[in-house]
């Protein structure tokens, strides 16, 4: 009996295979574009409009950290964000990049400047601090951000920690 069980068993082995294939044929690799990704990182980015620091929202692609964000500041507003009446007390993007160096260590950011924006430095460094600041938070949200340091040619520092850019702590 034995052996006429094993062999109706074997007997039910291709009709079970057709089955579980349901007709569907095996295919390969499908090419069908480049890998899944997630959603673009929010950075706040600090311009100025009348006199006073304004904060707006950039989608950016790459990593956020200090030294990024100073780079999005650098280009400045937007055609619409200009047309909003925002703009920027830091020289353009081209003439300041290689005189602004971004650094992070022992719980500090430090922001050396080799040239001032005229008259507007005080202006400048808030612009610099909130947008550093801003992403502190883009990278660990709910930790106390670094406190930033501005130090410009003349070895003034500005420090902040962003309790004075609009929408950060106490603000």
């Amino acid at each position: 009996m034995r052996a006429g069980r094993r062999s109706a068993i074997l007997m039910w082995l291709p009709a079970l295979g057709a089955l579980a294939s349901c007709g569907i044929p095996t295919t390969g690799v499908v090419e069908a574009g480049g890998p899944a990704s997630g959603v673009a990182p929010t950075l706040r980015v600090y311009f100025v409009a009348d006199g006073a620091l304004r904060g707006v929202d950039r989608s950016i692609a790459g990593p956020v950290d200090p030294e990024s964000a100073v780079r999005v500041l650098l280009k400045g507003p937007n055609r619409a964000e200009q047309a909003a009446g925002l703009y920027t007390v830091l020289p353009p993007e081209a003439s300041m990049m290689s005189r602004v160096t971004v650094t992070s260590r022992e719980g500090r950011v430090t922001i050396r400047l080799s040239a001032v924006p005229g008259d507007s430095g005080d202006l400048a460094a808030a612009q610099l601090i909130c947008t550093t600041v801003a992403a502190e938070r883009v990278t660990a949200p709910g930790a106390d951000p670094q406190p930033v340091t501005v130090t410009g040619p003349d070895g003034l520092d500005i420090r902040g920690t962003g309790t004075q850019c609009p929408g950060g702590p106490g603000a």
